[in-house]
């Protein structure tokens, strides 16, 4: 979120998302949100000093920090023990291309609380496209994970069967983004309503 977060927020989303990362051109420095407490903030960081993440969990409340560059296990190890004194959900960001060693998620298993799969690209997300969510069926863990890249209105009926399928037992949750934006950091309502709507969710 960047431009109408508020306005997103009316839709009643589980989670809203500001990244703190400043080359992303949805980068957010705005002024502290007031939001409806049932949304969860949660801030996206690209390799960022622990300081600077514990700075802005503090200055805007998050209740979630989304690791989106190459957070080794010890780093979120680290973070992991600061929560005793902020609580707030670590969510490990995988990038994913044509395949994927889904090993590398053991060491991290004891230190994050969620998993999110997104598509590689250029950049650490946002690339607006959707990897091969087949990849997922010999997920080894049950740790609850978040759907992400490229995901829009023309993945409904995709989504729909995926969530049938053995390999979405453990999805928790679907991140959307840039197949919903005007412009970077600017959310289509409309078009939210509508996915809502179709997915019944």
């Amino acid at each position: 979120m960047k431009d109408n977060p508020e306005e997103v927020a009316q839709l009643q989303p589980d989670y809203l998302g500001f990244i703190f990362w400043e080359p992303s051109s949805r980068y957010f420095d705005g002024a502290v949100l007031q939001i409806a407490s049932a949304i969860e903030k949660i801030g996206v960081f690209v390799d960022a000093d622990l300081s600077s993440v514990l700075e802005h969990i503090k200055k805007y409340n998050l209740q979630g920090v989304q690791l989106h560059g190459k957070e080794t296990p010890e780093y979120c190890k680290k973070l992991n023990k600061l929560k005793q004194k902020l609580d707030f959900k670590i969510i490990k960001v995988f990038s994913v291309k044509e395949k994927f060693d889904l090993s590398v998620l053991k060491e991290y298993e004891e230190v994050c609380d969620y998993f999110l799969f997104d598509t590689k690209g250029k950049l650490p997300g946002g690339n607006g496209f959707t990897f091969d969510w087949s990849l997922l069926k010999d997920y080894p863990s049950s740790k609850p994970y978040f759907l992400s890249g490229g995901i829009g209105l023309e993945n409904v009926e995709e989504i729909k069967e995926f969530m049938r399928s053995p390999e979405s037992n453990y999805c928790y949750a679907l991140d959307v983004n840039s197949k919903f934006e005007e412009k970077p950091g600017l959310k289509n309502i409309e078009k939210l309503k509508e996915f809502k709507s179709l997915l019944s969710i």
